[in-house]
């Protein structure tokens, strides 16, 4: 081997272990301190919108299987379930889960605890018995991902524990408007989109479901940036571009 030979090998192995040591660093980050998850859907709106980038907290609840990036986790025998330095989340915070029917991410809010009862009544939000306090804050419009117009009504939602957050409702009589009584099991979770006619959550019971504290990956910290836009028309609402806003 020539000495130009020996140079471009020397060059290709240590481009290699220079990439070979950011991958261990992304993986390190990822794993166990942040990591950034795209939001495809309008389920949460209006706190998140279709385009954001949202920091997730890795050690918010302590770490299991599926705090792995990439799916990996299922990877791992069932045997690997349960957490370490695990904490629980609380009413009102926003998750980032996995879905072990689809085996995709999903981000939802939490709204009920183990032993809670959760029922929706005329499209109210209903907790061990009690109606949850909604306060109306006006009328959206706006147009879907698909171009479709919404109208929706804008409610400031208060949790028992205090915890305040922003809803839309499309009816107070769509499919999931009327549905329970659901009694949360030990160790799960009952998850709700914020866009309550558009989202797909832990009322289906044969979708989405109660979530096992184990499948939560992290706690939905900040909108990191958008690149989402949409075309302004007067009396439609059209979100802002968004960098670094905490939800």
């Amino acid at each position: 081997m020539n000495r130009l030979t020996r140079k471009a090998f020397d060059e290709l192995g240590e481009t290699g272990r220079f990439l070979l040591g950011v991958a261990l660093v992304w993986f390190i980050l990822v794993t166990f301190f942040f990591a950034a998850f795209h939001i495809p859907s309008v389920s949460m709106q209006p706190g998140l919108q279709v385009g954001d980038r949202v920091l997730v907290s890795k050690f918010a609840y302590g770490y299991s299987r599926h705090s792995l990036p990439l799916g990996l986790g299922y990877a791992l025998p069932e045997s690997w379930s349960g957490r370490i330095f695990g904490s629980r989340p609380e009413p009102g915070h926003v998750v980032v889960v996995r879905d072990p029917g689809q085996r995709i991410n999903l981000i939802k809010r939490v709204v009920g605890m183990p032993g809670d009862r959760i029922e929706m009544r005329g499209g109210r939000l209903y907790i061990n018995g009690d109606p949850v306090s909604r306060e109306p804050q006006g009328v959206v419009r706006y147009r879907d991902r698909s171009g479709v117009l919404v109208e929706a009504a804008v409610y400031e939602e208060t949790l028992p524990n205090g915890a305040v957050h922003t809803i839309y409702e499309r009816t107070d009589s769509a499919r999931l408007d009327d549905v329970g009584p659901f009694i949360v099991p030990e160790n799960n979770l009952f998850l709700m989109g914020d866009n309550r006619d558009a989202s797909a959550d832990s009322r289906e019971p044969r979708g989405l479901g109660y979530v096992h504290q184990d499948e939560v990956v992290g706690r939905a910290w900040t909108v990191l940036f958008t690149f989402a836009s949409c075309r302004e028309e007067e009396g439609l609402y059209c979100p802002p571009w968004r960098v670094w806003r905490g939800l």
